[in-house]
């Protein structure tokens, strides 16, 4: 017996990293899973975003775990294709019960000087898209009348400033205030919904070259391992970074009856990075 069996769980930026090790845990508990990401490239990002094949290997290992799955290419910008998606895994599934707005980009910059492109990208993936993720899943839960979870993927730049990604800290203290607010509309369906908070957490958007020289700028090109002491500096536990597996644990308390009376609340898995 798992804690999620029977339910199914609406899931974005689902080919890898964080998005993908949920996939999977929800899997192992008994979920089946809605699965959608971009699978193309993001116009400002410094980064590759993932593959089609990518998002079939979420795919191999969700079935793996012994749970069945949706996959579909969508990019949360379209409102109508991550319908499309939820509508099709409804159908086929019979209900939905948890959504995950995990999609989410980082770019770096000045806020003076960014170019409007480069911050409406932000602002329309990272908040707005998650937005749509929640508009594209939530009647499918209100109409079941099964109750239900989400859970939004803010970030610690979702509670506090980090410097060189302004647009990203407005983006995340939205959706830090887009949980809350749903928290109060959804109540009374008995849907709950909180943020997540995680710091540094070992994926592609943390690994790559423009992070690495934001914590090392007095290095022309300096390596992962030239930056791991500026990684951990900023938290209090000994760990330059989280892993997608420790997010994942906590997004399975979350969406579990374990914590049935969780709601409204901004959830950091962080090493102690926001009381530091």
């Amino acid at each position: 017996m798992g804690k999620l069996d029977g339910k199914v769980a609406f899931i974005t930026g689902a080919a890898r990293g964080q998005g993908r090790s949920h996939a999977v845990k929800l899997a192992h508990e008994g979920a089946n899973i809605i699965a959608v990401d971009i699978c193309a490239p993001v116009e400002s990002a410094p980064y590759a975003m993932a593959s089609a094949e990518d998002l079939q290997e979420t795919v191999r290992l969700v079935e793996a775990a012994g749970g069945k799955i949706v996959s579909r290419i969508a990019d949360v910008r379209d409102l109508a294709a991550l319908s499309a998606a939820v509508d099709e895994g409804v159908e086929q599934f019979g209900r939905l019960d948890i959504i995950l707005g995990n999609a989410g980009v980082c770019t770096y910059g000045k806020l003076a000087t960014m170019s409007e492109e480069q911050f409406d990208e932000m602002i329309e993936i990272d908040l707005t898209g998650v937005w749509k993720t929640v508009r594209a899943g939530a009647q499918a839960m209100i109409d079941a009348g099964n109750g239900g979870s989400i859970i939004l993927t803010s970030s610690t730049a979702g509670l506090r400033n980090l410097n060189e990604i302004g647009h990203y800290v407005t983006a995340k203290h939205g959706v830090t205030g887009l949980a809350k607010a749903l928290a109060n509309e959804l109540a009374p369906h008995n849907i709950r919904v909180n943020s997540l908070h995680p710091s540094n957490c070992e994926t592609m958007m943390m690994t790559n070259t423009g992070v690495i020289k934001m914590f090392r700028p007095d290095l022309e090109n300096p390596t992962l391992d030239d930056a791991k002491d500026g990684f951990a500096s900023i938290h209090l536990l000994d760990t330059p970074w989280v892993q997608p597996e420790d997010v994942s644990n906590a997004i399975l308390f979350l969406v579990s009856d374990d914590a049935r009376f969780i709601t409204g609340a901004a959830i950091p898995v962080d090493a102690g990075m926001l009381a530091k």
